[in-house]
């Protein structure tokens, strides 16, 4: 026992000792990089890497030692101009990205969705777009419970408030992926010409057998088929997985849920929640 008492001891003093050594590091490292800081003027100053401790020339004190980039710029008229080759079946394209129609041509969404047996929801699709809602539901920490008749009540479309499609198996006429959005236009002040922003936001989505980029791509077709001028989305759920492939904006504010009479253990991260308000 008094053995065991012993090396406890010499443990403790061997932490103690290394935990002493880390904080006169980190003590060594600030006082570097203020000694770096006020050797330099003003106009040679990195704002981020010389705040760092990072090891530079002039902490050798010898002045006649270079500074500046490993390697000098190359000038634009030694830049390579020809493309390198690529593989068969790609081809290099040159773009203006300063010109409208160019952008236009790259940001254009197709005339109809592409994904085969993709059309919109019927009542007769409720009971299997509940089966896969639940399921996927299941997920998430915070999610709503839904039955049939809140998929027929919340979900199924009604005409300037919901849109819902489904994706029909052409071979089994199985219903194995969903999507769908919600109507919430907004009033267009002092133009001469527009008076309201009509805008959709995604709702729910469910993927099983169509990749969600794919499904939520055409979904943006319904919605431009629909004359929608905006497209939002919440980073809930799986939606982070296309945000940035489909080319959204991210948005300048935060959402906060507050749920009345619930309790939850811990703040929740964005893709914990299986939750759409509307």
């Amino acid at each position: 026992m008094s053995d065991n008492g012993s090396v406890k001891n010499d443990d403790n003093k061997n932490q103690n000792t290394s935990n002493l050594e880390i904080v006169n590091n980190e003590s060594s490292s600030d006082e570097l990089s203020r000694e770096v800081q006020e050797t330099l003027s003003l106009s040679q100053r990195h704002k981020f890497w010389e705040t760092q401790p990072v090891g530079q020339f002039k902490d050798l004190h010898d002045t006649s030692l270079p500074e500046g980039p490993i390697e000098p710029p190359t000038p634009i008229s030694e830049v390579k101009q020809e493309p390198y080759n690529l593989p068969n079946l790609y081809e290099w394209v040159t773009c203006d990205m300063n010109s409208k129609e160019t952008c236009a041509e790259l940001y254009k969404l197709p005339d109809s969705p592409l994904t085969p047996g993709f059309r919109k929801m019927e009542l007769r699709d409720i009971p299997a777009v509940t089966r896969l809602l639940r399921a996927y539901l299941l997920e998430f920490v915070v999610a709503p419970d839904f039955d049939e008749l809140d998929v027929e009540h919340w979900i199924l479309p009604k005409e300037e408030v919901v849109d819902s499609y489904v994706v029909e198996s052409p071979e089994s006429h199985e219903i194995t992926d969903f999507c769908s959005f919600y109507t919430l236009p907004s009033s267009i002040l002092g133009h001469p010409t527009h008076s309201i922003l009509k805008a959709a936001y995604s709702y729910y989505n469910v993927s099983t057998k169509t990749p969600l980029i794919q499904l939520m791509n055409d979904a943006l077709i319904a919605a431009k088929q629909k004359d929608f001028d905006v497209f939002n989305a919440l980073d809930v759920m799986h939606n982070e997985t296309f945000l940035k492939e489909l080319k959204y904006g991210p948005g300048d504010g935060k959402l906060h849920y507050y749920l009345y009479n619930y309790r939850t253990n811990q703040i929740l991260k964005p893709w914990e929640l299986g939750l759409v308000l509307l």
